[in-house]
């Protein structure tokens, strides 16, 4: 790896494209080697994400903002013929027969629409239940959500399963080193900024653009996708699920605006009144963001790990602990207090240390409730167990019993959780913490948990196996047997898939169900 050094520079310093990080970034998505010499297990756990985001997106189909983003996406039919997506996406023989346009989950696959509508709408179905995969380092992310706009565009330009699958690994590395060289949240700033960057240089390795028109795309991405964290405080809202669709389409846009020759502010990152200086740590700023070298392995991918519960990522082994607590308790209506001591991150974020009186609300959104670790550890300590529906179900936040419980759970910030939070190995960093529950006989029973089971040093990492029982999990009952194997068939054969064949990554569903119930939505301007 390469430890490229990033600080502000002022406009007199006219700091060569070439050493701006922008140009780095994209040197990297350029300078890719072929898909054939993709590390193995890069491309193997590729796969395994594409049906991860299958799984989630299928599951939340029937959830009201992925109807309205996928109502949105309908009303913007592509336009054109077979001939023009083959003039989009180039020369040869899978471009000249490619239809234009992408799919959408949930939708009939012959009616496609344009690839950032697209990309819009099957990002909020794989974010929406806040269950897909994460990579948490000195920011917060979701790489996954850099699958959808590269889907869209791929099947939009005609290209093969094999280019998508070279600009997921490469949009995974790109995200993989912002998120462990740059923090946007201690400046408030939402971590979809560092995603939009990802996603520009993905595309531009699948499209085998110029690294001058990547970095560009970079810029440009970066600079329109730069939002406050106040989507993710308080009320937490639907834009929660909205945010990665919106940075996925500005930089399906962003990228052909570069293709056209269209230039971004720059330098992004170092200007003196750019992202560093002014979104950041200000004129001094310096950072270190670490890249591969030219014809180094692109295995960013394996240091990033998915969820088995549908909820915030740092909740996940706090789930499972609680579920390993619940036999030692007997009756949780003898618990008197729970102390979570946790990291910096957990407490401030998720915990009580937000200051989010929301956190305890019974009345609260169901994406404020999956960032409320005092609520999640309350209904996993009663039940036992973990469900993306049912845990959130009004009548479940409401329940006298629970409501009890939760109020008396809190959490306080350990220094020595929050140092193996940020543990440069990743065999000893750790997400959990340590809980210690009081109950009313004054007996105290404590337990503690690093990692969640199913993460990659955890009691339970998951493998094909998992991802693929996940997904028929989620899938039951909306997607038939038939479909679900058509679709895990498709999905491991992604590599040798042809432009065509990428429509058997959008399980077949009843298509019928879902306009029906697209069709109770709100009119709005489209």
């Amino acid at each position: 790896m390469i430890d490229h050094q990033v600080r502000v520079h002022p406009s007199a310093d006219r700091l060569p494209r070439e050493e701006q990080l922008a140009w780095k970034l994209a040197s990297v998505a350029t300078g890719t080697q072929e898909t054939a010499d993709l590390d193995p297990a890069a491309a193997a756990m590729a796969v395994n994400r594409v049906i991860d985001n299958a799984s989630v997106a299928v599951a939340s189909l029937r959830r009201r903002p992925v109807a309205v983003a996928r109502s949105q996406a309908a009303a913007h039919p592509v336009a054109g013929t077979g001939a023009a997506a083959a003039a989009a996406a180039g020369t040869g023989a899978a471009a000249r027969s490619a239809a234009p346009g992408a799919c959408v989950f949930g939708t009939d696959p012959g009616r496609r629409v344009s690839p950032e509508w697209a990309a819009w709408a099957n990002s909020t179905a794989v974010r929406e239940l806040d269950f897909h995969d994460t990579y948490l380092a000195a920011e917060y992310s979701h790489p996954g959500d850099n699958i959808p706009p590269l889907l869209a565009v791929a099947q939009h330009t005609g290209r093969s399963g094999a280019d998508l699958l070279r600009g997921i690994v490469v949009a995974y590395e790109i995200h993989v080193a912002l998120v462990k060289g740059i923090c946007l949240h201690a400046h408030r700033i939402d971590h979809v900024a560092h995603l939009s960057a990802a996603t520009a240089c993905g595309l531009g390795a699948m499209l085998r653009l110029p690294a001058g028109v990547v970095s560009q795309a970079v810029g440009q991405a970066v600079h329109t996708t730069t939002a406050t964290r106040q989507s993710r405080k308080g009320e937490i809202s639907s834009w929660k699920a909205f945010a990665p669709a919106f940075a996925g389409k500005a930089a399906i846009e962003a990228v052909d605006r570069a293709m056209r020759g269209e230039g971004a502010p720059s330098p992004i990152y170092e200007g003196e009144d750019g992202f560093l200086a002014w979104m950041l740590d200000g004129p001094k700023a310096s950072y270190t963001v670490s890249l591969p070298e030219p014809g180094e392995a692109r295995r960013a991918i394996l240091d990033t790990y998915t969820k088995e519960h549908s909820a915030e990522y740092q909740a996940q082994a706090v789930i499972d602990l609680a579920r390993r607590l619940r036999e030692r308790i007997g009756s949780t209506r003898d618990v008197a207090g729970v102390v979570l001591h946790t990291s910096h991150h957990t407490h401030q974020v998720i915990g009580s240390g937000s200051g989010d009186p929301q956190k305890y609300d019974p009345h609260a959104s169901r994406e404020t409730l999956d960032h409320s670790v005092p609520y999640i550890f309350a209904v996993a300590l009663e039940d036992g167990t973990w469900h993306h529906e049912r845990s959130y179900a009004p009548e479940r936040a409401r329940r006298p019993e629970t409501v009890e419980l939760w109020q008396k759970v809190s959490t306080v910030e350990d220094p020595a959780w929050t140092r193996r939070y940020h543990d440069p190995d990743p065999q000893r960093r750790a997400f959990g913490g340590r809980v210690v529950i009081t109950l009313t006989d004054g007996t105290v029973i404590e337990d503690e948990l690093a990692v969640a089971d199913a993460h990659p040093a955890g009691a339970r990492p998951f493998d094909r196996a998992g991802y693929t029982g996940k997904f028929r999990a989620l899938t039951e009952g909306v997607a038939t047997p038939g479909a679900q194997e058509a679709f895990l068939d498709a999905a491991g054969r992604l590599a040798d898939l042809d432009s065509a064949a990428l429509t058997g990554l959008f399980p077949a569903v009843d298509t019928d169900a879902v306009a029906a119930y697209d069709a109770r939505l709100p009119k709005g301007l489209f």
